[in-house]
């Protein structure tokens, strides 16, 4: 049985993330498989909708299928890493200017590689068992595939809270800061994808449901008094009187935590998909020689200690070079 199943259904393209075992992680094959449907089905007239969903039940796509890079990248073989990201984001970006409604259903887990190919549709559903995050901090990234455009646009400063610390968001969160659009009980989503292969995308709307009160929103507040802050010195401060979101920055890479903030800031001011997976694109080519993507795949995927050693031990042991070198144009290995 394929990766991704792809198929069209009566007026409908659909798109089956089809590796259940490993929550549908993204393979290389699979997003070009995806790109190669995209691109048949935009001019063809019998296509009205495309479709996303995945098999099993406790996930939509946890991420991308990283293993293989750790393996290239330990080696000293960075191109394989750049190239695969340099196609990622290509499809990334036809998925959000895509010129047909993109429909997709977000089960479970929604993270990473699997924001990018989820959350930059049309029409993105969740219900009861959304989980939806931007992790990469945790492993020397940060938040790419399109994700930085999603939490630039979220209100005040939720999407450098999401994008620093991690934090996981249920179904109204998603909604709340902009992963989302609407919330769909999920044992209505097999009559509605039904109605969707009818053609009827007006439907989706009708089938849709108050989203439950947001704990993001709640929280608003406290995290523009702490988030909203012009480097990580200052954030050291703000987060003092915060011990439980404190510790959930502690275990991220302060390279990534520092670039994450000003990375949001650049995109705040050109707010376009293109300028997003520019800078992210300018980070991820360069995280393995010089960043700490290589020790967090190790800590978190391959040893699985959860003990990363990151290049620089704390907040402020990271410089304003470091960050400059990181967020520098690189040349594309295409």
């Amino acid at each position: 049985m394929s990766d991704c199943i792809i198929r069209i259904d009566g007026r409908a393209g659909r798109i089956t993330l089809n590796r259940p075992k490993a929550l549908n992680a993204l393979t290389w094959n699979m997003l070009l498989e995806i790109e190669g449907a995209l691109d048949r089905w935009r001019d063809d007239a019998a296509v009205q909708v495309v479709i996303f969903d995945a098999a099993g039940d406790k996930a939509f796509c946890a991420g991308g299928d990283i293993a293989e890079m750790y393996t290239t990248g330990k080696a000293g073989d960075f191109g394989y890493g750049q190239r695969f990201w340099i196609d990622e984001y290509r499809l990334n970006a036809k998925i959000y200017h895509y010129p047909k409604p993109v429909v997709s259903f977000l089960q479970g887990f929604t993270m990473g590689g699997g924001v990018g190919v989820g959350c930059h549709g049309s029409h993105r559903i969740v219900g009861e068992s959304a989980q939806i995050a931007m992790p990469e901090v945790g492993i020397g990234l940060i938040p790419d595939v399109g994700g930085s455009l999603i939490l630039a646009k979220a209100p005040g400063q939720v999407g450098a809270y999401l994008g620093m610390t991690a934090d996981r968001m249920d179904a109204a969160d998603a909604i709340y800061a902009g992963f989302a659009d609407l919330y769909v009980p999920e044992a209505r989503w097999p009559d509605l994808k039904a109605t969707l292969m009818e053609g009827h995308v007006d439907a989706i709307a009708a089938t849709s449901l108050p989203a439950p009160a947001s704990r993001l929103r709640e929280m608003q507040d406290r995290i523009d008094a702490v988030f909203d802050v012009p480097d990580l010195t200052a954030l050291d401060a703000t987060t003092r009187d915060w011990p439980e979101i404190r510790k959930k920055l502690d275990r991220n890479a302060p390279l990534s935590l520092a670039v994450t903030l000003e990375m949001l800031k650049a995109v705040r001011a050109d707010p376009t998909i293109e300028t997003a997976l520019d800078l992210e694109y300018r980070f991820t080519a360069q995280s393995m020689q010089y960043g700490d993507f290589i020790e967090g795949i190790r800590a978190a995927i391959i040893d699985r200690d959860r003990s990363p050693v990151w290049r620089h031990a704390t907040w402020a042991d990271v410089t304003d070079a470091d960050v400059a070198r990181m967020m520098a144009p690189v040349e594309d290995i295409a």
